[in-house]
């Protein structure tokens, strides 16, 4: 394995299977923004998401998916035309994985591609080690997902980032009110159905502790397109409270625990036994702005 692998998965300090998988899907995250950034992807396109937050603003949780976003709508965007860079790059860092243009089954603004491999041959490309992929099925799959927005809400502000690892590389981001914009709108709008996705929430605490000020246009423009606001009516903050707190009244915070656990260290876990409604109302009265 490249040396400049070998000394991302130090970083890790990984002490289980588990720690293993998490830091294989991560190093490879890293790898596919490097061929991202050398196709010119990043001239007409930026990161937004969780991943973009760990990778760029050292949030701690770990994030499966890479979430991209079209600065304007384009209906000719073809997301296949990137995937050979991402290969290439993968290739380059010997790992073998594949890069796959899901195919739409319905009528949709967003592309998808998934890289995907043995999480075991994979793994033990970056280390010799039997013990680093002990208890992993050697069927087991390391599996990302890429998407695409090609008709994105307007009023998202860019800024572009640079990285080191595993080469030096540049790529655009929305910035941090824009990407708080964009938690916010999954707070209140996510469909959770049978298990609440714990981790928007832990994002949005870790955004009111950075004293992350939010991109209200930005907001109101992603409620709009989601059907959830009147475009006659200006979005101030005092009524994007009142629509939180609303929220947080109807969430089950067990089920949002432990979705998000499996993706902090044991430290980290420990402040999720917090979560309530009470909790996050007080602190959004107190510091959202």
């Amino acid at each position: 394995m490249n040396d400049a692998i070998m000394s991302m998965m130090t970083r890790y300090d990984c002490k289980s299977s588990e720690d293993y998988e998490n830091a294989l899907k991560e190093i490879v995250q890293e790898v596919a923004l490097v061929g991202l950034s050398r196709s010119g992807f990043f001239t007409q396109a930026s990161f937004y998401g969780g991943t973009a937050l760990r990778i760029f603003h050292g949030l701690r949780r770990f994030s499966e998916d890479m979430d991209f976003s079209l600065d304007k709508p384009d209906d000719t965007f073809d997301l296949s035309e990137y995937i050979p860079y991402v290969e290439k790059e993968l290739a380059a860092y010997n790992f073998s994985l594949t890069v796959r243009k899901k195919e739409k089954t319905k009528d949709s603004a967003v592309q998808s591609a998934f890289i995907k491999g043995n999480t075991v041959q994979n793994i033990l490309e970056i280390t010799s080690s039997d013990s680093a992929v002990y208890g992993i099925s050697p069927n087991a799959v390391v599996k990302i997902k890429l998407e695409i927005d090609t008709h994105p809400p307007l009023g998202a502000s860019y800024q572009y980032l640079n990285a080191i690892n595993p080469t030096p590389y540049r790529a655009r981001l929305y910035d941090l009110p824009s990407l708080f914009a964009g938690k916010t709108h999954a707070v209140l709008c996510r469909d959770y159905k049978n298990r609440v996705k714990g981790r928007d929430f832990y994002d949005y605490v870790w955004y009111l502790q950075k004293g992350c000020q939010i991109n209200l246009f930005h907001l109101q423009k992603r409620l709009e397109q989601s059907g959830k606001w009147d475009v006659r009516e200006e979005l101030t903050l005092e009524k994007l409270k009142t629509m939180l707190i609303d929220r947080f009244e109807k969430i089950d915070y067990d089920s949002a625990r432990a979705d998000v656990e499996v993706f902090l260290n044991e430290h980290d876990r420990e402040g999720l036994s917090v979560w309530d409604a009470e909790f996050f109302s007080d602190i959004t009265d107190k510091y959202l702005r």
